[in-house]
């Protein structure tokens, strides 16, 4: 279909000619189980397989979801190499884990805004683990953070 200036013209309007299908209340509008689909007026099926890709198929990609469930696995391992851990239980680590980088991320956010800058650096992330972790937990955590900030600077 064109118009005037022969350009074409798309519709997303059905049809005029076209009834709605009767829908019966038993089946919901779907044809019963037991009867073939009716192959009148269609073009045949072509009976070549052709592989499908991994994108192919099934529609929609499944949504990954990124865990701490592989690093908490090996830091299992190398404190108590014999032990295993339940799926509940590293889904509750999970949720712990993500708590706690999110208040720490947000006390960040608070004391650069504070100081008026854009850059979270490794001094606020301390200040904001001082302020959140009790006591020895925080020098702990802090002694720590700033072994694993040292060694990736010594890497570099």
């Amino acid at each position: 279909m064109t118009n005037a200036d022969d350009e074409p013209v798309f519709s997303l309007a059905f049809p005029d000619n076209m009834p709605p299908k009767p829908e019966t209340a038993s089946t919901g509008g779907k044809a019963p189980a037991s009867k073939a689909p009716a192959t009148a007026g269609k073009a045949p099926v072509k009976t070549a397989k052709k592989e499908k890709s991994s994108k192919e198929g099934k529609g929609r990609k499944k949504t990954r979801s990124e865990t701490y469930s592989s690093y908490i696995y090996k830091v299992l391992k190398q404190v108590h190499p014999d032990t295993g851990i339940s799926n509940k239980a590293m889904s509750i680590l999970n949720s712990f884990v993500n708590d706690i980088f999110e208040r720490i991320a947000s006390e960040a956010s608070k004391l650069a805004a504070y100081n008026k800058r854009s850059t979270i650096s490794s001094r606020e992330i301390q200040t904001a683990v001082r302020l959140i972790l009790p006591g020895e937990l925080a020098k702990h955590a802090v002694s720590e953070g700033t072994k694993a900030v040292t060694k990736y600077t010594s890497s570099k």
